[in-house]
């Protein structure tokens, strides 16, 4: 009883190392060498292709950028596994997207589950992913045990495309929490305050969230703006989010996209300390650009004029 695994990136990587000491894994990667180096250190086997599968797989999971990538794959897929094999799209994916696989998964008597993942890679690693669950009742209890190794907090939220759908809408949340803390501590640091000290003074107090409690400290504060996850797929889940709200009174939505947008056109294709794409925590960086204001920098104490000394003059 097979599993074959496909997308052995920066996430696909340490979940395969997880995973592998539980089932036996086929692994495949566009990036035949990848597949080989990974297949022998977990002691698995890579596949050269996807266009004739060995007999007796049973399960395929997916880890793809995003559903056109995901759509091509399971057209090869489809016409190939044995009626009740079950395929796992990990990856996030357009929900709506997501539901026509179902569909076309039922119709082959295949078992199609969305369970996309929040953590990124340091959870990854330890198999402490957040998996968000959906697809017919039966198919997301079947899929539970292949999920276990890579994930702590395992929820079933409902139907085909929930999964994705919860997935995007989390990444908006995200987002909108990373970006306005930036324009919080960029005011705070005009004002004087230090950057450290105002995210102290956030973390114990209401306005914390995961932003500010990891990201700031870990991948801002210190510069380094290496979270692991990319500003473009940090924008393509927003947006699949923004796209769910369609018809929809959503202007904090609106806002946070654009904001995210505007900072991929400044910033351009790579942070000025490393040559990759962009982290999605660098849009920190563009709101300390467009203010000129430079959060590990010494704060200028500023001189707000909260009042004014008796006699002075209106001009």
């Amino acid at each position: 009883m097979t599993t074959l695994f496909i997308g052995l990136g920066k996430m696909g990587d340490p979940m395969v190392r997880r995973y592998a000491p539980t089932h036996e894994v086929l692994l495949y990667d566009v990036d035949a060498a990848v597949s080989g180096s990974l297949a022998a250190a977990v002691g698995g086997r890579a596949l050269a292709g996807l266009d004739d599968l060995p007999a007796g797989i049973r399960t395929v999971i997916l880890m793809l950028p995003n559903s056109r990538i995901v759509e091509s794959v399971v057209g090869l897929l489809f016409v190939q596994l044995e009626p009740g094999a079950l395929v796992v799209d990990m990856g996030s994916s357009e929900p709506h997207s997501t539901q026509r696989l179902a569909g076309e998964a039922a119709a082959a008597g295949i078992a199609f589950v969305d369970a996309p993942v929040s953590g990124g890679v340091a959870k990854a690693r330890v198999g402490e992913l957040s998996i968000m669950v959906g697809g017919a009742a039966a198919d997301r209890e079947r899929s539970m045990e292949h999920l276990a190794p890579l994930g702590t907090s395992i929820t079933q939220v409902g139907p085909s495309g929930s999964g994705h759908a919860a997935k995007a809408l989390n990444n908006l949340l995200s987002a909108t929490n990373l970006t306005a803390a930036a324009e919080i501590f960029t005011v705070a640091r005009t004002f004087g305050i230090d950057a450290a000290v105002m995210l102290d003074v956030v973390n114990s107090s209401t306005g914390r969230s995961q932003a500010t409690e990891v990201k700031y400290a870990k991948h801002v504060l210190n510069g380094t703006f290496d979270s692991g996850f990319s500003l473009d797929l940090m924008l393509k889940d927003v947006a699949i989010a923004q796209a769910l709200g369609a018809g929809l009174s959503t202007p904090i939505t609106d806002k946070t996209v654009g904001v995210l947008a505007e900072a991929r056109r400044v910033l351009g294709d790579a942070g000025p300390l490393h040559a990759v794409p962009l982290d999605h925590t660098e849009v920190v960086r563009y709101v300390e650009t467009v203010n000129r204001v430079e959060l590990r920098s010494e704060p200028a104490l500023s001189e707000p004029a909260l009042s004014e000394p008796e006699g002075a003059a209106h001009v």
